[in-house]
């Protein structure tokens, strides 16, 4: 009997390899003897840099660098075995929670933080990006991070602008490339990106995720002028149009300055972290699926981590079973989204809170885990018995 394992982390209680853990303690219990492979997923967001260096073998790094407001942090990322694969997560050198609330306004942050998370991976001889921009605290196209890589962004008098922020995008006149690190060129970067908005407009990423980050209405107008006029320059001085780009406008249009400045492809995050785990050659041959999320609902099937494992199942004709914090089963419909059987941690004697506890929230997923199998053993979709 061959089970994979493969749930995301359940937000602020167990990361993704946890998760997988305690469920595989739980199928044990059951089935003693079963082969249980363990694939700890997650969507291209917080906890991808986790999930890819525990399910490739990795390890980390960490470097101080600019935070967005310019004083330093510590960041990490992540090195995937001997393949070359640097793993970023933008919110770690340039995201909203380095910001205190007070001090929040993306006309004065920059990605400079995360342009040197890409040098110093440049630097351990990395070929192949792999780089989540969710929780962003910045809108400033991805030009500081281009500015750490060597561009130098001039004024029209032929200044330079030494920190790029989105309040000053607008005085961008010239992008100069002259000194920019062509190590660039030589590697591939794809970016977990699961939304598409485009760089400016209505639905982009100012005035959609600019109050977010502290912008008042006025300076999401001025943010949005910013990437307007930044992009014209990218066009005229790169040669690149980036601002229709679907997806262009996240993280404050570090999305458009990933394809402009790195040639950076955007990819959903499901299908970027299910391709580099092997996802697919580890369901072959197996007998069940377990995933899971902190809350299943209508949106676990479109995007979210556990749609990975879920679908490819699907077209294997592997049944799945899914385990949430909390199942929204009135969302749901009849057919479940697919899963064979859904298991929820919360219910009439265990509150959201208590499921929130660490210990408690591994207790309940091996007791589920256990409590599923013999479900599916009792209606003949598992062909077993209980050990």
């Amino acid at each position: 009997m061959k089970i994979v394992v493969a749930p995301d982390a359940f937000k602020g209680c167990l990361s993704a390899r946890q998760v997988s853990q305690a469920i595989g303690r739980g199928v044990w219990e059951v089935m003693p003897t079963a082969r249980i492979v363990m694939v700890p997923m997650a969507d291209g967001g917080e906890g991808t840099v986790q999930a890819l260096v525990e399910a490739c073998g990795g390890s980390y790094v960490t470097r101080t660098v600019a935070g967005p407001l310019g004083t330093p942090v510590r960041a990490q990322f992540g090195l995937l075995g001997k393949s070359g694969t640097a793993v970023i997560e933008m919110a770690a050198a340039s995201g909203l929670t380095l910001v205190p609330p007070q001090k929040r306004n993306p006309l004065l942050t920059n990605t400079y933080g995360t342009g040197q998370l890409i040098v110093a991976a440049l630097d351990m001889r990395c070929v192949n990006f792999i780089i989540g921009i969710g929780g962003s605290a910045t809108n400033d196209c991805g030009a500081g991070m281009a500015q750490a890589l060597g561009v130098r962004m001039l004024t029209a008098a032929g200044t330079e602008i030494h920190r790029v922020t989105g309040g000053r995008l607008k005085d961008v006149a010239h992008i100069d490339l002259t000194e920019f690190d062509t190590r660039v060129y030589d590697a591939t970067f794809r970016v977990a990106c699961d939304v598409d908005n485009p760089l400016y407009g209505p639905r982009s990423a100012a005035y959609v995720y600019g109050p977010q980050k502290g912008a008042t209405a006025r300076q999401v107008e001025e943010l949005d002028a910013g990437l307007r006029h930044f992009a014209a320059i990218i066009e005229r001085d790169l040669g690149k149009r980036v601002a229709d780009v679907p997806g262009a406008g996240a993280a404050g249009g570090l999305g458009a300055g990933l394809i402009a400045f790195c040639n950076a492809t955007l990819e959903p995050g499901t299908k970027i972290v299910s391709e580099t785990v092997g996802l697919r050659d580890k369901l072959r041959g197996a007998d069940l699926v377990i995933t899971g999320e902190g809350r299943i609902d209508r949106q676990t099937a479109f995007g979210k981590a556990p749609s990975a494992p879920l679908s490819l199942a699907k077209e294997l004709g592997i049944p799945v079973i899914g385990i949430g914090g909390t199942v929204a089963e009135q969302e749901l419909g009849p057919d479940k989204l697919g899963f064979a059987a859904l298991f929820s941690l919360v219910d009439d004697t265990v509150s959201v809170e208590e499921a929130m506890q660490p210990q408690r929230a591994w207790q309940l997923l091996s007791q589920r885990a256990s409590e599923a199998l013999r479900c599916l053993i009792a209606d003949g979709t598992l062909k077993t018995a209980p050990g």
